[in-house]
């Protein structure tokens, strides 16, 4: 880590030190901003006091960081184009870096003041498009050179679609749980509120059983949130250290013999398997070119580079930029050959997933100091300033207090949505995942919402995407003209 600030001069140093802290502060907003995703529910039906049950959410986030991989990471790495994050100057990408971290700290401060549960991947996509957008205008590049489209719509289609399978999900649960519970003797209580069961029962606290599950369930949002959005802050701080300190990030230089061997014998596969199939696919980046012959002369062209490598440390910084665009460019021909007519079968995906991984490995990495440090930043972030999203949550979604089954319903659809996300690369909102699953089991109960806080959540939903993009834009065209 030490090592960055070794090789440049003062002000370089300085401005390396500032993107990095920014970077950690926008992920401790983001864990006391997204807190209440998770220990809300816990607060509100009394399972848990508010201490504990924050202190365990930080915990829990901290693991998730941890264990949760780097597909989310590198998702939003990818959604800058490679020629735009390698073709820069560091002090441009340093201003790219402080715009986009800017515009989404802004936003998720504002909106956490005025109590709205507003989506932080929102503000950071919408901030990363911004700049792209205001790049390409500032050197009158054509505006599809300024982002990766499919990644920017895949994602921005995942949060468009997100909280609404969360409403539908919660709310099929809550509708199962009212036909099979609802007049079962020992599981009745779970249809009630904290106050019902202290007047009808005298007690304070959920039934044990229902106690419990409300715990797993709130640790299982917490461990997924801190997966996905744990995992952006990972992903920003590799797009600063690429951007700023290529020769030391392109390429993992700690990669061992096994790992270079490895990517070396997937490119063998991946040759003989394009040379057997001989798939017909258009790329219209490639006029007429076929798609096998592209994807097999860049595989012929890495294997080249990589002949006598045994360490990454041999090859020149012109080497390693060459290595990082040709691997991500064969991972992306292997995307589009996973989605032809030709390859029909379970088989021949799996085969190309697998040697599209390790190809990907040494490329799409993390040190360790850096998953450490966005650990705990997020989990120190989960355990300050989250009361104000959690009353918002818990009191002025519905019009009545939530139940323990409403409760459970939200948090098991919000966990095992986010963890799926995570699992697939795909980063969503936490956020509006639990504020929609907590409506949809208002809805279904009949409990009926406060529309007022809906619509200034919806509000909320509508502006991250234009006022962050519109932000980032204007502040990175600042620093460019004060630069």
């Amino acid at each position: 880590m030490l090592d960055l600030f070794f090789c440049s001069n003062m002000n370089h140093n300085l401005l390396i030190f500032l993107a990095l802290f920014f970077v950690l502060f926008y992920e401790a907003i983001n864990g006391f901003h997204d807190t209440a995703n998770a220990v809300s529910t816990l607060i509100y039906t009394r399972a848990m006091s508010a201490r504990i049950a924050v202190i365990i959410s930080g915990i829990f986030n901290f693991l998730g960081v941890l264990l949760g991989g780097l597909t989310v990471a590198y998702a939003i790495v990818h959604l800058l184009p490679n020629d735009l994050l390698l073709n820069t100057t560091s002090t441009n990408a340093l201003s790219m870096i402080f715009s986009i971290l800017l515009a989404a700290i802004i936003w998720n401060l504002l909106t956490w003041y005025f109590c709205l549960p507003a989506s932080s991947s929102h503000a950071l996509i919408g901030a990363i498009i911004g700049v792209g957008l205001t790049h390409a205008i500032i050197i009158h590049a054509s505006l599809l050179y300024a982002f990766n489209l499919p990644k920017i719509t895949s994602v921005i289609i995942s949060l468009i679609v997100s909280p609404i399978i969360g409403l539908i999900i919660a709310g099929s649960l809550i509708f199962f749980l009212r036909y099979y519970l609802n007049n079962n003797t020992k599981f009745h209580r779970i249809h009630m509120t904290p106050l019902e069961r202290e007047k009808i029962d005298g007690k304070i606290k959920p039934p044990f059983l229902i106690k419990i599950a409300l715990i797993l369930s709130s640790i299982g949002v917490s461990y997924a949130h801190g997966a996905n959005d744990g995992q952006k802050g990972i992903g920003l701080i590799m797009l600063v250290l690429i951007g700023i300190a290529p020769s030391n990030f392109l390429v993992d230089l700690h990669a061992n013999k096994n790992d270079i061997f490895a990517t070396k014998n997937a490119l063998n596969n991946l040759e003989k398997y394009y040379l057997q199939k001989k798939i017909n696919i258009l790329n219209a980046q490639h006029n007429s070119k076929r798609l096998n012959n592209l994807i097999i002369k860049n595989i012929i062209n890495t294997k080249l580079l990589l002949k006598t490598i045994s360490n990454y440390n041999m090859l020149n910084i012109k080497q390693r930029f060459q290595l990082r665009h040709v691997l991500l460019s064969i991972a992306n021909m292997i995307d589009q050959t996973e989605n032809a007519a030709e390859i029909n079968n379970a088989k021949d995906k799996y085969f190309l997933m697998q040697n599209k991984k390790i190809l990907l490995k040494t490329i799409e990495y993390a040190p360790t100091w850096i998953i450490l440090i966005i650990a705990l930043s997020l989990s120190i972030g989960t355990m300050i300033g989250w009361k104000r999203i959690v009353i918002t949550i818990g009191e002025k979604i519905g019009k009545k207090r939530m139940t323990y089954a409403q409760a459970m319903s939200a948090q098991i659809t919000t966990s095992l949505s986010i963890g799926i996300a995570s699992y697939t690369g795909i980063p969503v909102s936490t956020t509006h995942i639990l504020s929609s699953s907590v409506a949809g089991t208002m809805l279904i109960d009949g409990d009926g919402i406060q529309l007022n806080t809906i619509k200034n959540i919806g509000l909320a939903w509508i502006l991250t995407l234009p006022v962050s993009i519109l932000l980032s834009g204007l502040l990175y065209w600042i620093t460019c003209l004060i630069i």
